[in-house]
């Protein structure tokens, strides 16, 4: 009976030191692909994956109607922007079957002045007051309820324009160097929304390619390389602050240089 014992003890030794080199090499080679678009994690960790299919809108079209100002004080001017939308319900709620933050007001405009936060517009309409003598660049894209944008160059809208001494908006050249313009996660998230966040991007005058440009997303200091331009979700984020930076590099990961080449965020994950 005990050379029985002995040699199940053994046993048992060698099965645990089987599977302990088994799980060394797996945690290695998920250390290894963190540079991925689609990134395993175990749990408790971040990963940031690929979205599924979303609804599209064929034919959605975004145009700037008008940008008009009006000076206001001695430094400042009221920029207004309205908007023309084609085949595409402002305020109209998104068919999706993702479990992610969703906007009760429905499918709306992104306004992003100077890679700031955007404002969701369910008008198509927004007014922001600026300085005088300033230039600034303006994204507008169609976004979809969850707050998805519409990747298409007819539902979206780059310009680029200074305001001079008087409060004129005096319109350039639309932009053709490569720029990424920050879009979601924003704010703070409660409740089971911090379980799947969005992270969506909308890139200018460049493609993303595994053999071309890419997108540096780096959350809390860990790297992730997005390759395609379509929506992700980030899973594993912890309660409290996090912090998100995109950049984007070129085919050698190189970061491109020029306005509007990274961006970064801070969003809050709130327990109710």
């Amino acid at each position: 009976m005990k050379i029985q014992n002995w040699k199940s003890a053994l046993a048992i030794l060698a099965v645990t030191a089987s599977l302990t080199a088994c799980n060394n090499t797996k945690k290695s080679d998920t250390s290894s692909d963190s540079t991925a678009t689609t990134v395993d994690s175990t749990q408790n960790t971040v990963a940031v994956n690929p979205l599924a299919h979303s609804k599209e809108f064929p034919g959605a079209t975004l145009k700037i109607a008008s940008i008009t100002s009006e000076k206001v004080g001695a430094d400042s001017a009221k920029i207004t922007v309205k908007y023309d939308v084609q085949n595409f319900k402002l305020t109209e709620q998104t068919e999706h079957t993702h479990e992610m933050a969703n906007s009760h007001e429905g499918q709306h405009i992104h306004f992003i002045l100077d890679n700031t936060p955007y404002a969701a517009l369910y008008k198509p309409e927004h007014s922001v007051t600026v300085p005088v003598n300033s230039e600034h660049y303006l994204m507008s894209f169609l976004s979809r309820s969850y707050h998805e944008s519409i990747k298409t160059a007819d539902a979206s809208k780059l310009v680029k324009f200074k305001v001079d001494a008087n409060g004129k908006v005096v319109q350039e050249a639309a932009p053709t160097a490569p720029a990424i313009f920050y879009s979601r996660p924003k704010g703070d998230y409660k409740g089971a929304d911090v379980k799947n966040v969005l992270l969506d991007f909308f890139v200018s005058n460049t493609t993303l390619a595994a053999d071309g440009n890419k997108v540096i997303a780096n959350i809390n200091g860990q790297d992730f390389t997005l390759d395609q331009w379509i929506p992700y979700e980030i899973t594993g984020l912890p309660l409290g602050e996090n912090v998100i930076k995109l950049s984007l590099v070129d085919k050698d990961g190189n970061a491109v240089t020029g306005d509007n080449v990274t961006v970064e965020r801070k969003i809050n994950l709130i327990a109710e």
